[in-house]
């Protein structure tokens, strides 16, 4: 099997296992499908990547190299693309509850736009802004009630949701007053984000039709960010739309709204994460022992819920492929189980497989989001190494973790 032209077995030969592969050409080509088809005649329009779906400074480059801004969510992620050579400018910090350093570090840094979550937030950006002189670029998160249909912890606009503002609340009242007052805050529209993986793309149309209502209370263009959260494939139970459907429909549906509504917008942004790099990445394993019990057959491997926490989180769905032997019978139905002391370690539960040996190598697909962000050094288990293959060639992107680096902050 190669990924980009490079085996899967040199991988394991000279980067070891557990191993995060990610296919850059992939990354580039879905990169290039959003830019081709996410712009419009009508107004001006954006792609950030939401880089908490996989964050390192070699991913940050690719992002840089193909164009795009950057949507970041901590300290972290702001240091991060900083020392990438990531162009502030275009970088757009969100979160829920950004603490004062984070606050200081994007303004000193000049950070292009900060998301404001809610009322707090801005009362705290108004008074750090005055106190620097320095004029903030904001766009507030709404909370637009649109629930897409996806699982409970990864919905993110129910009236409830800890995210957004609720559109004509009091706190939305007074954050417009602050806007309409402040010299150091320099409003720039709405975003909105609705949830993840996303098939049914009339809950964005909905989304945007919320935005356009809101945008009548102002009298000039305004910026409508409509998030990401676009479905990728995970297994033969996913139907994703394509991307470059997906950026004409949301294209489509934003000119039908400057048309219906009269009200004409400055720029429409997106922040696909996971459908950019998701199917991008891979997981490597080597499996250790088999184990058959009176109703199950599992399969060990030496990573688990510490690289790929998903499965246990929110009952995330996997395939997978035994290298070598894809063209034998898959006639073992088996669990995919990870080496970490929790029965809950389980990757895959009920796979059909060819029947595997000590040292076969597995290789579970679609695991560029989410999983090295979300990692773990759970049982004092090292983080894996990243390898990134393009064109016939691999390339270190994360270094596999020492034992002297897992307690190296210890006193």
């Amino acid at each position: 099997m190669e990924i980009a032209g490079v085996d899967v077995k040199d991988l394991k030969n000279e980067y070891g296992t557990p191993l995060y592969i990610y296919d850059v050409n992939h990354i580039k080509n879905i990169m290039s499908l959003y830019k081709n088809n996410f712009k419009s005649e009508m107004f001006e329009t954006e792609i950030e990547y939401a880089s908490k779906a996989f964050n390192c400074k070699e991913m940050i480059r690719v992002v840089k190299e193909m164009g795009l801004s950057l949507d970041v969510v901590s300290l972290g992620e702001m240091y991060t693309a900083i020392k990438a050579g990531f162009d502030p400018k275009h970088i757009f910090f969100h979160g829920n509850n950004k603490s004062l350093e984070e606050i200081n570090y994007a303004l000193d840094n000049n950070i292009g736009t900060v998301v404001v979550d809610n009322l707090d937030e801005l009362k705290v950006l108004e008074e750090v802004s005055k106190s620097k002189n320095k004029v903030v670029n904001i766009v507030i998160r709404m909370n637009v009630g649109v629930s897409a249909h996806t699982h409970k912890f990864i919905v993110t606009a129910h009236v409830d949701s800890k995210f957004g503002v609720l559109y004509g609340s009091d706190d939305y009242k007074e954050m417009k007053k602050i806007i309409d007052n402040s010299k150091n805050i320099k409003f720039l529209g709405f975003h909105s984000h609705i949830g993840s993986q996303i098939f049914d793309l009339s809950a964005f149309n909905a989304s945007i039709d919320k935005l356009f209502e809101m945008a009548k209370d102002f009298n000039y263009p305004l910026v409508m960010n409509i998030g990401g959260g676009y479905g990728v494939h995970y297994t033969n139970e996913d139907s994703p739309i394509p991307f470059d459907i997906v950026s004409k429909t949301l294209i489509k549906t934003a000119e039908d709204a400057v048309r219906r509504t009269g009200i004409k917008i400055k720029k429409l942004a997106i922040e696909p994460g996971r459908s950019i790099v998701g199917e991008a990445g891979y997981t490597l394993y080597t499996i250790g022992f088999t184990k058959k019990t009176p109703n199950k057959e599992y399969y060990f491997i030496d990573g688990g819920m510490t690289d790929n926490i998903r499965p246990a989180l929110y009952q995330a769905k996997y395939d997978a492929e035994i290298i070598g032997k894809e063209n034998e019978a898959h006639n073992h139905k088996v669990t995919i189980a990870g080496k970490c002391c929790e029965s809950g370690d389980l990757i895959i539960e009920d796979i059909n497989l060819p029947e595997a040996k000590s040292g076969d190598l597995l290789i579970t697909y679609t695991t560029g989001a989410y999983g090295y962000s979300m990692s773990s050094n759970y049982n004092k288990a090292l983080t894996p190494a990243v390898v990134f293959v393009e064109d016939g060639k691999s390339r270190i992107a994360i270094k596999r973790m020492t034992l002297d680096e897992l307690i190296e902050r210890e006193v």
